[in-house]
Parts: structure tokens; sequence; C-alpha cells
């Protein structure tokens, strides 16, 4: 299987068969997946649950709205997150329900769609026949946070988005032959959590919590099916979002994750900054992958990206290598330079260690 890159997810082209053509063709030969791009408004991330899913649903009154000037995503990821969002579930409601697979969150119906493509384009030789279709899929951790809901709210909220990103995973597994698919969890205010950097959250458990939502949705994935797990600093007002003083806690993260899904997880990603000292790579050290291929986020920075590589493998010998996140909400005008970026990196990685 080839696995020395993986692409995050999202990429800021306009139809999955550009996507595939334009990153899936060079790429390729390097990934074991490939994503479609997360068109449309799934380039937001979790920002477009607020407006598509939360506002007007008959158990969530809505307490704030940006103003106008402030809904443009484009201006989020340049200046900040602005004005938030704010929710609260309305009186009486314990127990929140969420619509229909492929008719709610919408991941089953864009999946199904680009995946015809991709079927397409494998068939006609355009891509490598052993190549997964890749389908990323925010935690509920990250879609229900702090920064649009209050403390009592956030339990309930993300029971009932487990429950219907689980049916979603299902459908698509339904849908997609498993052999052809991967599922991929992406966590960011998960990672945010475990550092102590998220205001008003409890500092005490958040391993444990971020960790116990992937045992309930990790079996909804398919066994035939590729599991990943990608997890981010953050990108909205810029990378990276916080910036922790070494990759211990995230370690500590993604081995509970890999240990609670209860089947076998096929790779873990975890963010890495333009860092040169060893101490913020040693935690590495204590990472437990049980098999899972580890992608390190070392594709960009890259003047300084052979010394990070040859600094990070000093303490994991053996790993892949991603991009810090996604590249939905950067210039399309910037994918040659990020493509090329990729192929270095692939390149940089096959040559030993020094």
């Amino acid at each position: 299987m080839a696995n020395e890159l993986l692409l995050i997810g999202s990429v800021p082209l306009d139809t999955a068969e550009a996507v595939f053509r334009t990153l899936g063709v060079p790429l390729g030969p390097y990934l074991a997946a490939m994503p479609d791009g997360e068109l449309g408004e799934r380039r937001w991330w979790v920002r477009r649950f607020a407006h598509q899913i939360f506002d007007g649903h008959p158990q969530i009154e809505t307490l704030q709205r940006p103003p106008p000037e402030e809904m443009r995503m484009d201006r989020l990821v340049r200046r900040g997150r602005g004005t938030p969002w704010k929710f609260r579930l309305k009186p009486g409601v314990k127990d929140v329900v969420f619509r229909e697979p492929g008719t709610g969150m919408g991941f089953t119906r864009d999946a199904v769609e680009s995946y015809g493509v991709f079927r397409r384009l494998k068939s006609e030789g355009v891509l490598p026949r052993a190549l997964r279709f890749q389908v990323s899929i925010p935690l509920p951790n990250s879609i229900a946070s702090l920064s649009s809901f209050g403390l009592e709210d956030l339990a309930p909220m993300r029971a009932g988005l487990e429950r219907a990103l689980r049916a979603e995973v299902e459908e698509i597994g339904r849908r997609i032959p498993p052999e052809d698919l991967a599922i991929q969890w992406d966590g960011s205010w998960e990672v945010t959590d475990v550092y102590g950097a998220v205001p008003g959250m409890p500092p005490d458990g958040a391993v444990a919590r971020n960790a116990a939502q992937v045992a309930r949705l990790a079996p909804g994935v398919p066994e035939r099916a590729l599991l990943g797990y990608h997890l981010c600093f953050g990108t909205f007002g810029g990378w990276p979002r916080f910036a922790p003083p070494d990759l211990g806690r995230a370690v500590e993260l993604a081995n509970a994750m890999i240990e609670a899904s209860g089947r076998r997880v096929d790779w873990i990603n975890i963010p890495a900054l333009d860092r040169l000292d060893r101490a913020f790579y040693a935690p590495l050290a204590a990472l437990r992958p049980q098999g899972a291929r580890v992608y390190l986020g070392l594709i960009h920075s890259m003047p300084t990206f052979k010394e990070r590589l040859a600094v990070a493998r000093a303490v994991l010998p053996e790993f892949g290598v991603a991009g810090y996140c996604g590249f939905g909400r950067i210039p399309a005008s910037e994918l040659p330079v990020i493509l090329k970026d990729h192929l270095d990196a692939a390149a940089a990685l096959k040559k030993p260690a020094p």
C-alpha cells in the first residue's frame, strides 16, 4: 500500500474531478486514499454547521448571529473567528435529534456523488487501482464546542451528533464498497482541549472525554474500510490557532483514540510546528500506534522541512508526512506550490536519514 503521503481533505477546486486530476494523478502513487476536496461548504469544516444545521433546528434556539459583513468564511480565515454564533437547547430538550443520513449532514450524499467520479477515473486508469476513496468527517466534539454552546448543552449536543454521524458512516458503507473506502475522523478542538487551551472547559479528564467519542463512532466504520484520524492545531484566523510547547498531549490523545477505537486503525495524523528542537518531538517516543501508519504534519515551512524531518526521525524512525491541515481555505493559485511541496516531501522521505 502506498503510504508516503496523506492528504487531509479540503482542496480549493470546484469539482471532484478537478481535485482527482489535479492532485490525485501526481500524488496517487504516494497515497493510500484520496479525498474529493470537501467541495462547497464542506470546505469550511465545522463553521458550516451553525447556519446549515443548528440555526432553525426545532430543538435549538439561536441566541446570536454574526453580522452580515462577517458571514464570509474567507474573512474568518484571514482575521480570526469574529462574532461567534451562539446557541442553546430549548427548555426541556435532553435528546437532540438530527435528520436522516444524506439529508441533514450531507456527507452520504456528497460521498456517493464524488465516488461515482472516483470510480470512473480508476476504471479509466487515471487514478491508481489500489487507491481508496477518502471521506473526511469532523468529530462531534469539534462540531459542538464552547465557542457556540454553553457547557450544560455540550453533552446532549455531542450525543446527538454522534448518533447522526455514525448513521452517516454506516450509510456510506452501504453505498460505497468498503474495500474501496477510507473514513477519516478530524479533530481540532479535541487537541486544543487536551492542552487546556479551551477557556471554560474543565481541565480534568480531557483526554478521556475526547477519546470516548471514537469508541462509539469507530465501530460504525465497515471492517474492510480503512480508518484514520487527523489531529490539528486549528487554522481559523491563521495557522496555528494555538502553538503548544511540545507534542506530549497530542501523543496522549492519539494513543487514547487508537485504544478506544476497538478495531484496526490504519493511520493517525499528528500535527507539527516549524520547530527544530528535539524537545518538541521527544514525546513521539511514547506513541503506541498499534499498527497504524503515523503521518506527521511536516509539509509546510519548506526551507526547514529536511531539518525537521531529521529531528523527528531521531525520535520516531518510521512515518509518513502530511500538511498541517486541508488546503480548501487558501487560494487555488497556490496549489502548484503545494503540489511541489508534497512531491519534494515524498522524495525526501525515501532518502535514508543521515
